[in-house]
């Protein structure tokens, strides 16, 4: 009886002190388990987080190159376009060269006849006149006669002078037309060839992009892989620790009671199991309108030369920087041109020292007012870049304070 009394006593002192057997070399190593599978959980959710930061920055540039490729692919049209223009002008201006040769011909046939009656009237007497040559009439008859043929050669002489002068106007005409038609075009195709050589740029700086950022995610994932692969180890480890710690806990129980009642048939066996927890890591109205119309496309547009003028390149961020600077002040409810030489002459131009948000400011690139901005304030502009779309550049560094003309409008 005493012997089961100090069994029961020494197990219950056994239960109660729990887990005050330490065992240092295997508890030791279940810690660092613990704490190594905590820190993988938490560099995993690291990982994940930049592969899904690295996706969302693929979709936004891969959204970006389909509007470069699309403004790329019109601007190729347009180029085309105004090449065949230029072909038939080109054609046209060939045609036109016949034509003032063949008006130089008459003109040259008329002015000779000209020449002939002038020499005719010299070897005459030289300073014969008309009335001389009525006045000279021997009789009534022959003076009718004479005032017929004054008459005949005066109408052929006015008739050959007028038609010299019709021939003339309708050439200089016809020549101004196709020469500034002409203009406009090689204008228009260096203008468009211009921005062609910027889109171009940017589609290798997308590629570029594209590139870098799928073999960031490669990279994360593959990261991510090792480090799952490392936690799964660690797993598959943590079952064998705590089952040494049991059975060792156990043998330590059994020998305890054996000394002390001399036997360990009588001692219940008691186990008890520890349990863990892991943590886990989350990943963590009036031209002010105009001003900030456009703020929604900063980061989310592209420049297209002629862009900004149909509901679809709108919707697209598609603008050129006339355009852009149109649609702008149309949010704010004004109508003003989508050209830059139609906005330099309206409005009302202002100084620099007077210059104020929701002014218009032009500035030289590959032409004089070749480029067109809204002033918003703190030597800024909101504009249509074709390097950036839709962007806030600085006037007071860089390259747009070198090519800002000083031409401030204002509506």
């Amino acid at each position: 009886m005493l012997k089961k009394k100090l069994v029961i006593l020494n197990t219950t002192i056994l239960l109660g002190l729990g887990t005050s057997f330490t065992i240092p070399g295997i508890n030791a190593h279940a810690t660092s388990v613990a704490q190594q599978k905590e820190s993988l959980q938490s560099q995993i959710s690291d990982a994940q987080i930049k592969i899904v930061e690295a996706q969302e920055e693929l979709k936004k540039l891969e959204a970006q190159i389909k509007r470069v490729d699309k403004a790329v692919e019109e601007n190729k049209s347009l180029i085309n376009e105004t090449k065949a223009k230029m072909k038939t002008t080109e054609k046209e201006i060939a045609s036109l060269e016949k034509q003032i040769k063949e008006l130089e011909d008459r003109i040259e046939k008329r002015n000779n006849v000209l020449k002939e009656r002038a020499r005719t009237f010299q070897e005459n007497g030289g300073s014969v006149d008309y009335i001389e040559v009525l006045f000279g009439a021997a009789s009534f008859k022959e003076f009718v006669d004479r005032v017929g043929a004054v008459a005949t050669i005066m109408e052929a002489d006015q008739d050959l002078i007028a038609s010299n002068e019709a021939d003339k106007k309708d050439l200089e005409t016809k020549q101004n037309e196709i020469k500034e038609k002409y203009d406009d075009l090689s204008n228009t195709k260096l203008d468009l060839e211009e921005m062609q050589k910027q889109n171009l740029e940017q589609q290798k700086k997308n590629e570029q992009a594209k590139k870098d950022l799928k073999a960031k995610e490669a990279d994360n994932k593959q990261h991510k892989t090792e480090l799952e692969q490392k936690y799964g180890s660690l797993q598959s480890v943590e079952p064998q620790i705590k089952k040494m710690i049991q059975q060792k806990e156990q043998d330590n129980i059994n020998q305890l009671v054996a000394s002390t009642v001399g036997t360990s048939e009588s001692a219940s066996k008691t186990s008890n199991k520890t349990s863990s927890s892991n943590k886990t890591v989350k990943p963590s109205g009036g031209k002010s309108k105009a001003i900030t119309a456009g703020y929604k496309y900063i980061g989310n547009s592209t420049y297209k030369f002629g862009g900004g003028r149909t509901a679809s390149d709108i919707a697209n961020g598609l603008f050129d920087c006339s355009g852009f600077v149109s649609w702008a002040y149309s949010q704010a409810g004004y109508s003003i041109p989508a050209s830059t030489d139609a906005l330099k002459n309206s409005g009302t131009r202002v100084s620099t020292s007077d210059m104020q948000p929701g002014d218009l400011v032009f500035f030289n690139t590959y032409k004089t007012d070749g480029h067109v901005g809204i002033y918003v304030g703190g030597g800024k502009f909101i504009g249509s870049q074709s390097s950036t779309g839709v962007a806030i550049a600085s006037m007071d560094s860089g390259y747009w304070k070198t090519v800002f003309n000083g031409r401030v409008v204002r509506f």
